[in-house]
């Protein structure tokens, strides 16, 4: 199968690494041109994923449409913030992109603004084309060492499709589940991303062992219950992209969001951890947007809201649990 990876973060280059593994052909493409040319010269992406060499079978493209000519399936791997973009120089490119038959996306954020997920921004930016999201437990170091894992291909392309591509991208080191509910799928890899912030705040508090597994139970709960809310599929939440990507990055060294949220926690400011990124928060931005579908919704999430007046209201973390302990007591289910 030939198979573009738009985008050279550290997932997308750790999922290029893996799909060369199984003798796909494989380009993997930067969205600057600069950095394109350091990995074609390199061989390794020191910026976003060091320590790995990138084999001369992994193709380095550097525009866009020559890369579309060939491929079957495009991953999209860049932050939510540039997908709408992405797909609409995709979209630009379709008359010569003959043989590609799905299209889909790895980003775990909501758009800021409109607040659609990375699936509807695809089906908005992209009209009729099938596409879908891939999802689940997947530090980008481990898939790329090629340590075992597990994720979920979730799309609404015909069960043909989804089959052929789910045995395409799995192999011994990372197995592949189908899925029909791309919204379930795609909320928990979204919903995790804030509640991995506020495990990283218990870690910066020191708050204990005892603290972070009930903070888990209840953030679990509460993605379950907010998930259905939005359309998602409970059984969904129990799967990989929501308990398993949940437990995850709450407890990761490597995770963004927790690391981000246990140096808050511990009393560095945002400004001082937004600074300078070369890699994205997205459990930062999408505090705020599911804060606004809270408001639009009429439900209730005390966790996420918790964590929304932490980062955006000034809410001292300490008072913040404080206020978490103290709520009316009631049935656990």
């Amino acid at each position: 199968m030939n198979i573009a990876v738009l985008g050279a973060g550290a997932w997308g280059t750790a999922m290029a690494l893996h799909l060369v593994r199984l003798g796909h052909t494989v380009t993997l493409t930067p969205r600057r041109m600069e950095h394109a040319l350091e990995l074609s010269s390199a061989r390794e992406n020191a910026d976003y994923l060091p320590g790995f060499e990138l084999p001369h079978d992994l193709q380095i493209g550097c525009e866009l449409t020559p890369v579309l000519m060939e491929a079957d399936v495009a991953l999209l791997a860049c932050p939510s913030s540039a997908l709408r973009d992405l797909c609409q120089r995709i979209d630009e490119a379709r008359d010569s992109a003959w043989n590609l038959q799905l299209v889909i996306s790895l980003c775990k954020g909501l758009e800021k603004g409109t607040l659609l997920m990375p699936a509807e921004v695809v089906g908005d930016a992209l009209p009729g084309m099938p596409h879908g999201v891939l999802s689940g437990p997947t530090n980008a170091a481990e898939v790329a060492k090629g340590l075992p894992t597990a994720i979920t291909l979730a799309t609404d392309a015909d069960e043909a499709l989804a089959c052929e591509v789910q045995t395409a991208f799995s192999g011994p080191s990372l197995r592949v589940y189908r899925s029909t509910d791309v919204t379930g799928v795609e909320l928990g890899g979204c919903l995790k991303n804030p509640y991995a912030i506020g495990a990283g705040i218990c870690d910066g508090l020191g708050l204990g062992d005892n603290t972070k597994a009930t903070y888990l139970t209840r953030a679990l709960h509460e993605m379950v219950r907010f998930g259905q809310a939005l359309g998602g599929k409970q059984e969904t939440f129990y799967g990989l992209s929501g308990f398993g990507d949940l437990v995850a990055t709450c407890n990761g060294s490597w995770s963004r969001n927790r690391t981000f949220g246990e140096k808050f926690g511990s009393g560095e400011s945002i400004e001082s951890l937004l600074s300078g990124r070369k890699t994205v928060v997205e459990g930062y931005g999408a505090t705020a947007a599911f804060q606004e579908l809270l408001k639009k919704t009429g439900k209730e999430a005390p966790l996420l809201t918790a964590i929304y007046a932490m980062l955006y209201k000034g809410l001292d973390p300490k008072q913040a649990i404080g206020e978490l302990m103290t709520r009316e007591l009631k049935s656990e289910h």
